[in-house]
């Protein structure tokens, strides 16, 4: 079931993407050109998403734990530290230059064209090095410390 659950919801996002056109990265690269041509269609969506994203979050709330799961997988840390404020800059720059981010370039795959794809292969070899890359080491505070 649980499998099943993810696979509709990702297809409902990936419909979602290509009906606001969120799938055309000339459409997030005209959103971040403020001083040009700007367009405006990626804030409406953002802004669509906060609605159903606090409605989902109040359910939550009152559930003990998911329909398909043992737990929900909510960061909990609040930490602002290099590693999150580098990876989001990464992110950023990559997104503003390349016009995808993984959900909407997943979504594209489909199109034929080869510009996703390479995206995706891109996205994929970065997993893959993340996995094997040893983690940073974090110093410790004293009250951290056991």
């Amino acid at each position: 079931m649980r499998t099943l659950a993810a696979l509709l919801v990702g297809v409902m996002f990936g419909a979602g993407l290509a009906l606001s056109d969120m799938i055309n990265p000339a459409r997030v690269q005209a959103f971040l050109d403020v001083a040009g041509a700007w367009d405006p269609t990626l804030l409406f969506v953002m802004v669509a998403a906060i609605p159903p994203s606090a409605v989902a979050y109040l359910i939550r709330r009152r559930m003990y734990r998911p329909l398909f799961s043992e737990r929900f997988f909510i960061p909990e840390s609040r930490t602002l530290d290099w590693r999150l404020f580098s990876g989001a800059v990464l992110f950023g720059v990559g997104w503003g230059l390349a016009g995808f981010c993984p959900g909407p370039a997943l979504a594209s795959i489909v199109l034929g064209v080869w510009q996703p794809w390479l995206f995706v292969a891109a996205m994929i070899v970065g997993m893959a090095l993340h996995r094997v890359t040893p983690p940073a080491r974090v110093a410790l505070s004293k009250s951290q410390q056991v």
